[in-house]
């Protein structure tokens, strides 16, 4: 038999009328609601705690929260609808950055056994100065899109700075740039690049104008690229990919002869296996080291790499920049779509609250008509 228990919505009251005690009372039964037993029916009643000061501030709640969500799955969408382009570029551009990368090392291989050839954006000289241009979001509600890269940024800094090396950043990005302007008295910035909806080669071309006047002026030694790398719809990863100069990995070195070099850059470890996104193309592959042998000339080898090294800069900063748009659309993605069911699952908790403080209020009230027509009789 359930257990039963006596609810009253009035103090008890003793008198010697014809009103009794438990003509008050209203015996309800109650079904053993054991929480802590995984087999109990009951166990959709295992609700978090909804502190709302009455019916009215909870259905103003359920509002709100409707609202909420109507917002951001309204964002999820635009998110989504804006993936497939960014994708589509990404895709597009890994192929051709990726070859002239491996053209341009292994020229640069080639030249340095001529004595003659000299080419200012390839000077390999000790570090005392490097220039991280970090790359950022231009809104929020991403997730920790923008938190991962610019913590990533704060550690390469300080890896610098204990090996006594200045660093000077070019940050790009609304969130980077906000984020280094409040912290002025601790990070030196050159420059600050706000971008566009979609990033485009007069974006890029922007910032590889003041890398170069910064490199060619021996300003600093090095230049890294710090951005989001897109590997798939649910998964990105902050990266560091040296810029300047082209060099094996290993040949840049401070002033005290030590490595500068990050451990996982992705200038030394550039593949087209890496990072496959959902759509599969047919790519002409060409392996690192096959221009190596036999090199021939029919120009000046400083006149081809004067020729070829800008487009060397603008392609590695925009498909930086078209990565990390990708990234961060997907991050937002994500988030938007985790909000939207966090709202609908409070939502639900909500109107669960709400229709149980409804049934007490009319439950309260019956008890009092009763009761009134008990004393009545």
């Amino acid at each position: 038999m359930a257990p039963s228990i006596w609810i009253s919505s009035k103090n008890p009251i003793f008198d010697s009328s014809s009103l009794s005690f438990t003509s008050q009372l209203i015996k309800f039964p109650i079904p053993n609601t054991n929480l802590t037993n995984t087999n109990s029916p009951y166990q959709f009643l295992k609700l978090p705690s909804i502190h709302c000061g009455n019916i009215r501030g909870l259905r103003e709640r359920i509002e709100t929260v409707k609202n909420t969500q109507k917002v951001t799955e309204a964002m999820k969408l635009v998110a989504a609808a804006k993936i497939r382009r960014a994708q589509e570029a990404v895709i597009s551009s890994r192929p051709f950055t990726e070859t002239l990368v491996d053209m341009l090392y292994n020229i640069t291989q080639q030249v340095q056994f001529e004595n003659d050839v000299e080419i200012p954006l390839m000077n390999i000289r000790p570090v005392k100065k490097v220039a991280l241009v970090v790359i950022t979001g231009e809104r929020g509600l991403c997730g920790g899109f923008n938190n991962g890269i610019l913590k990533k940024a704060e550690t390469r800094i300080q890896e610098l700075k204990n090996l006594g090396i200045e660093c000077s950043v070019i940050s790009v990005g609304k969130k980077g740039n906000a984020y280094f302007r409040r912290r002025r008295d601790k990070f030196f910035v050159d420059r600050f690049v706000e971008g566009e909806s979609f990033p485009t080669t007069k974006e890029a071309q922007v910032i590889a104008d003041d890398v170069f006047s910064l490199f060619v002026s021996e300003e600093v030694d090095k230049v890294e690229l710090l951005y989001t790398k897109f590997v798939s719809l649910i998964k990105s990863d902050p990266v560091i990919h040296t810029l300047l100069p082209i060099s094996s990995k290993g040949e840049v070195l401070d002033v005290n002869g030590k490595s500068v070099d990050v451990d996982e850059d992705e200038f030394f470890r550039l593949t087209t296996k890496e990072g496959k996104l959902i759509v599969e193309r047919d790519h002409l592959r060409v392996k690192r080291g096959s221009y190596l042998c036999n090199l021939e000339f029919e120009q000046d080898p400083a006149q081809i790499l004067d020729a070829l090294m800008p487009l060397y800069l603008n392609s590695q900063i925009l498909r930086a920049l078209q990565e990390s748009f990708a990234s961060e659309l997907a991050a937002r993605m994500n988030a938007m779509s985790n909000a939207t069911d966090n709202a609908v699952d409070l939502k639900r908790n909500l109107s669960i609250a709400y229709n149980r403080e409804r049934q007490a209020k009319i439950t309260g009230e019956i008890l009092e008509i009763v009761a009134g027509a008990d004393a009545l009789a």
